[in-house]
């Protein structure tokens, strides 16, 4: 799979999360019911009212508190300062998760060739059989390393066997070949994860940014209207709030898979540290034998 499916599938998944609840709000309304007297059932008497009680203020809060609370509506009022940061953190927080599943996949998938090739590795076949197996197949770290460190032991007996003056040059190179394509190899993976990074430790201040301004303009409609009532002021601060939980819901993922895959990858490394000594210590064993 790869990335440009992954960004794919995470979009398609968000938009029906985030969409079809939305249109679903839109459904049709229910057919009205009809009077006790056309249903031939009677209704039981209503109990007489205490008191006089105003209730259009408590109605209006209740149908508010009934309706809940709709992330598309809350985008739809938000200003264009909050709105530019509602999109910019969406659209951070679905690259973040195109990369943490492809990352996922990735890691998986090398950890799998990387068991497989050690394998093969250690059931005692040649040198030389190894390398026609995986010079044309080296599509993952150890195989890379591997053909990199023979293909230089290789070019040492192109004149002949090297003399034994030559031996600690010989060794040098191929110590070096393998450094090298375990650089290459892993700047390969850690690749966009700088990305993560980023998002974890900026999101949470472009939503902020967005918060402050949503609750300049709640202050600004105060200003305007002379007002204070919870129906002026309850709009921009949700508004300014919402941008603050998207800032968090793009960062808090981010922070913790460049974390785990940092980790991951630090301990690959290790692992091809390891076969690089040992591969290492195999090749300056056969280089004295050939040279005695």
């Amino acid at each position: 799979m790869t990335f440009k499916r992954v960004l794919a599938s995470v979009l398609f998944v968000i938009l029906a999360f985030v969409v079809a609840p939305a249109m679903a709000q839109q459904g049709p309304a229910a057919a009205p019911t009809g009077t006790p007297a056309a249903t031939g059932i009677m209704a039981p008497p209503t109990a007489a009212p205490t008191t006089n009680v105003d209730i259009g203020g408590l109605a209006g809060v209740a149908n508010a508190a009934g309706g809940g609370f709709s992330i598309v509506e809350s985008f739809l009022r938000a200003d264009v300062i909050v709105k530019a940061v509602m999109v910019l953190l969406l659209l951070a927080s679905l690259w973040s998760w195109a990369i943490i599943i492809n990352k996922w996949i990735v890691l998986g998938r090398l950890k799998r060739k990387a068991a497989r090739f050690e394998k093969v590795f250690w059931s005692g076949q040649s040198l030389d059989e190894l390398y026609q197996q995986f010079a044309a197949h080296n599509d993952h770290p150890l195989a890379a390393i591997f053909v990199a460190a023979l293909r230089e032991w290789r070019r040492a007996f192109e004149g002949g066997a090297p003399k034994e003056i030559h031996l600690l040059g010989v060794k040098d190179r191929i110590d070096k070949a393998m450094s090298v394509t375990i650089m290459r190899e892993t700047d390969g993976i850690e690749r966009q994860l700088g990305f993560l990074a980023t998002v974890g430790s900026v999101a949470p201040f472009i939503g902020l940014f967005g918060t402050v301004w949503g609750i300049m303009n709640s202050f600004s409609a105060i200003a305007a209207r002379h007002d204070t009532t919870l129906a002026v002021v309850a709009p921009g601060i949700a508004e300014a709030l919402f941008a603050t939980a998207m800032g968090l819901f793009a960062a808090v993922p981010a922070v913790i898979f460049y974390n785990r895959f940092i980790n991951e990858i630090a301990r690959y490394a290790n692992r091809l540290d390891a076969f690089s000594d040992e591969f290492s210590v195999i090749l300056s064993r056969q280089l004295e034998e050939k040279i005695r």
